[in-house]
């Protein structure tokens, strides 16, 4: 199980930067799907997520040594996540009191891809690190 503390906590650590940051800035960022500008405003959002996971797949690999490490981060990291987030969006209305309801819908139409990016990226980068 300690080989896994490190995980679940880049996994939390992640989640919660992700979470703050729709908390705090959802309200301007996220559009309606229906909305002019909603495929470049995911584009950016998608852009800059990948990048970030990309960093913190980085990081997360210079602490923890072991072989595919990436990988542990990439896979318990969705799982935390996604356990978190199932909670986060059955209690929108009080986790992000400033969206609507069509910015929900944006915002998990963006928490869809990201986790498939949060699997991609450590896969990619530990294929990079053999």
């Amino acid at each position: 199980m300690k080989s896994y503390f490190f995980a679940i906590l880049a996994g939390v650590i992640v989640w919660a930067f992700a979470t703050l940051f729709f908390v705090w800035f959802g309200g301007r960022v996220l559009i309606s799907p229906d909305g002019d500008g909603y495929v470049l405003r995911m584009i950016l959002l998608l852009a800059g997520t990948g990048l970030l996971l990309a960093v913190a797949a980085y990081l997360y690999q210079l602490l923890d040594r072991t072989p595919h490490a990436s990988l542990r981060f990439g896979f318990i990291g969705t799982i935390v996540g996604l356990l978190l987030d199932t909670w986060s969006l059955s209690n929108y209305a009080s986790m992000f009191p400033g969206l609507d309801e069509k910015q929900v819908i944006a915002f998990t139409a963006w928490m869809s891809f990201a986790y498939a990016l949060y699997l991609i990226i450590p896969a990619l980068l530990n294929t990079v690190k053999k």
